[in-house]
């Protein structure tokens, strides 16, 4: 099937949320209840915290999702198969938290959250996330590229591909004793993925520190692909030679695909994906390719063109 690359991400200057509504917003939360979070929080939650300067190259084209709406609406299935996971996921360990680098890297080893952080540079995102089943969201995430998560890892020029894989605490995620699911969850994507510039690693929302059902205190961002890409409350990042068979790919791999782009040619075997709704307004809107970000992704899949890259 042909994929027509569109210029999705151009839409008229009536669709962007004004500036000055913006800045508003920002405003609003206050730079006290910032530092007050930040004094209460453990240190990597601390500099999640801090006031990161908005990278605009990203432009949403939408509203901003409500806070309210874009955290009490999740998939966490650690914590439970409904939405309303906010109350279960409170549970999670998130101090102390460390990242594991391993498989073709120059040197093993574990990094505590506050000392990565460190060592890269935090910015602010709005970003469009576009979920499998059809809904979809627009966050200001604060984090990192995930390009520079691949610098401190180092990998041997061997590595082709990078998996995250998410906490698997026993003790507070009640999920994880469905042993019919291929815990821990992980998912992946190729290293020149990991390297695109719109690839992005959240560290908080809405200007605080990430909540624990959107995946605290690390998560993955593929604004150009569906949502279950994006591993949460990442523990482990492992580069390898061969692809990655993720959790959904091997429940149902007829569903779900390791590329995984947003296509709205391309229908999901139960449902179409031509349009999305949009969490807050539940306003239905048309889907585009790559969700709008082909500008910065497009030559990603140069040649592959004719694929159905959805799978």
């Amino acid at each position: 099937m042909l994929i027509r690359i569109r210029r999705g991400w151009e839409l008229p200057e009536s669709a962007a949320t004004p500036e000055s509504a913006v800045m508003g917003r920002r405003a609003a939360l206050g730079a006290g209840a910032i530092l007050a979070a930040g004094a209460l929080a453990p240190p990597a939650f601390a500099q999640a915290a801090a006031p990161a300067m908005r990278n605009t190259r990203f432009q949403p084209g939408r509203e901003t999702t409500p806070e309210r709406d874009a955290t009490n609406y999740n998939n966490y299935y650690e914590f439970g198969s409904s939405k309303s996971v906010a109350s279960a996921a409170a549970r999670l360990k998130v101090s102390p938290w460390s990242v594991r680098f391993d498989g073709l890297v120059e040197q093993p080893r574990e990094l505590a959250l506050e000392d990565l952080l460190k060592q890269v540079s935090l910015e602010e995102r709005v970003l469009r996330h576009r979920c499998v089943e059809a809904w979809a969201m627009t966050v200001p995430w604060t984090g990192f590229p995930m390009s520079e998560l691949v610098r401190l890892a180092a990998p041997k020029p061997e590595a082709k591909f990078v998996v995250f894989e998410t906490a698997a605490q026993r003790d507070t995620m009640p999920g994880l004793r469905q042993s019919w699911y291929p815990w821990p969850y992980s998912d992946g994507c190729t290293i020149a993925e990991a390297r695109n510039e719109l690839a992005f690693m959240a560290t908080g929302m809405y200007g605080k520190p990430l909540p624990p059902q959107n995946g605290a205190p690390l998560r993955v961002l593929f604004p150009w692909k569906y949502g279950f890409k994006a591993s949460k409350s990442v523990v482990r990042v492992t580069f390898q030679a061969e692809q990655p068979v993720g959790y959904w790919e091997k429940l149902q791999s007829s569903e779900y695909g390791f590329w995984a782009n947003v296509n709205p040619e391309v229908a999901h075997p139960r449902w179409s994906q031509a349009s999305e709704r949009l969490l807050g307004s539940n306003e239905r809107v048309p889907t585009r390719i790559f969700n709008g970000y082909g500008e910065f992704v497009a030559s990603l899949y140069a040649g592959m063109e004719n694929q159905r890259i959805y799978y």
